[in-house]
């Protein structure tokens, strides 16, 4: 009798055992698809970030251009550490190309603005076309970080406070070189192209040399797509040869031509005078294979800055290009992207235009380069630069600028070029 109960009540008992787990399975079942949904609200609730990347990717500019697009890339990626997010807001990157004409870089940010809805652009790879854009981020009261443009209009003269400059500007390239070659008794003469970027450049130039006891003599100016030098330097020739003390062929040239090339060929050894300029890309470089021992300044090389942001970038860039080592404008799209980032990890994700100013304004970050820091003045990006002299190396393709001193930001003392 008492095994029949026993058996009876397991009979009653399992079956109870057997709901209890069910209902606890279910229930934990509509747990978990409540919390799934709940993580999907909040997830669809942080909207996505949009960036507009616009660089002339057409044009004598293209090879800038394609670098800055591949920094900017890598940036994000090291900022971000590899999840492209930032505060839950997924970064979405449009790129658009800008052709290194004024007219469509303008048109090209209002589109970007307007119609895809970009919170923060990035761009400006002509100094002109860089120039055209300043208006269109005041209209819209939106960020537009410059790069790479030098033109010191851009912060200057041209300036607003929707714009911020992550690349060097002229007075940068022109004090770094003035301190790189100017000397007591040195006669210099230029060849720039003439657009802002070279003027703005000579000017700055001819500024920064006099406390050296340098003297720029003679200008010479030259259409951006010249690709016949003869009587550019003829003239600078015939100028210099009136001089006494060293004498220098300063060359700023960017994009297409070869006026070292063209100088080369025209023998200024013969003549006693000697060939400098400034940093370049890496195709560039082998035109300085003929200039053994040329000295300048560089706003990036590779192989000169040692920190670990740059170790990550160098690794980075070879493991995603063939062995390649990053670039001049790679450095400057990486180091835009990080200020990106940065900045809106400081606005805790808020893409409101004046938390991310206030929050730009003095942001001091360590990039490739070392530390940088915005100036709050006029939103230009304060950064070291790289005295060099040339080495020829036959094992490498192009004339490798080896360093001869980092010049600080501290010694190049820019000057603020806006009425703010």
């Amino acid at each position: 009798m008492n095994e029949k109960i026993s058996a009876n009540r397991e009979g009653r008992e399992k079956p109870v055992r057997r709901r209890l787990n069910l209902q606890g399975h279910g229930l934990f079942l509509i747990g978990a698809i409540l919390a799934a949904l709940w993580a999907a609200q909040a997830f669809a609730g942080e909207s996505p970030i949009k960036i507009a990347l616009i660089a002339d990717k057409t044009g004598p500019l293209e090879a800038y251009a394609k670098q800055t697009s591949a920094g900017f890339a890598m940036g994000l990626d090291y900022a971000t550490g590899g999840s492209l997010m930032v505060e839950g807001h997924k970064l979405i990157v449009i790129e658009k190309d800008s052709q290194t004409k004024p007219d469509i870089g303008r048109n090209l940010l209002n589109e970007a603005y307007n119609d895809d809805g970009a919170d923060i652009a990035v761009g400006g790879t002509s100094s002109a076309v860089a120039l055209a854009m300043l208006p269109v981020a005041q209209d819209n009261k939106k960020i537009f970080i410059v790069e790479p443009a030098v033109a010191d209009s851009i912060t200057g003269s041209h300036w607003n406070r929707y714009i911020f400059r992550t690349g060097r500007n002229s007075t940068q390239d022109a004090v770094s070189n003035a301190l790189a070659i100017g000397k007591p008794g040195t006669v210099v003469a230029t060849l720039a192209q003439d657009y802002a970027f070279g003027r703005d450049f000579v000017t700055a130039f001819k500024t920064a040399l006099a406390p050296t006891g340098a003297k720029l003599e003679f200008e010479e100016y030259a259409p951006p797509l010249t690709t016949d030098f003869t009587a550019p330097i003829q003239r600078i020739f015939d100028a210099l040869a009136k001089e006494q003390g060293r004498k220098i062929v300063f060359v700023n040239w960017a994009g297409a031509g070869n006026p070292l090339g063209a100088l080369k060929a025209m023998g200024p050894e013969r003549l006693g005078i000697d060939v400098s300029t400034g940093g370049n890309i890496l195709p560039a470089l082998v035109a300085y294979k003929d200039f053994p021992g040329l000295e300048g300044a560089a706003y990036y090389y590779y192989d000169i800055p040692k920190n670990s942001v740059n170790d990550w970038l160098v690794a980075e860039n070879k493991k995603r290009f063939n062995g390649a080592p990053p670039d001049f404008f790679t450095c400057g799209g990486f180091i835009a992207a990080q200020a990106v980032v940065l900045a809106l990890k400081k606005t805790g994700g808020s893409t409101d235009t004046e938390k991310l100013i206030a929050a730009m304004e003095g942001m001091t970050f360590d990039s490739p380069k070392g530390t940088v820091l915005f100036r709050r003045e006029d939103h230009q990006l304060l950064q070291p630069m790289y005295a060099f002299k040339i080495k020829v190396d036959p094992n490498v393709p192009w004339a490798i600028p080896e360093l001869t001193h980092v010049i600080t930001i501290d010694e190049m003392k820019i000057p603020i070029a806006n009425k703010r």
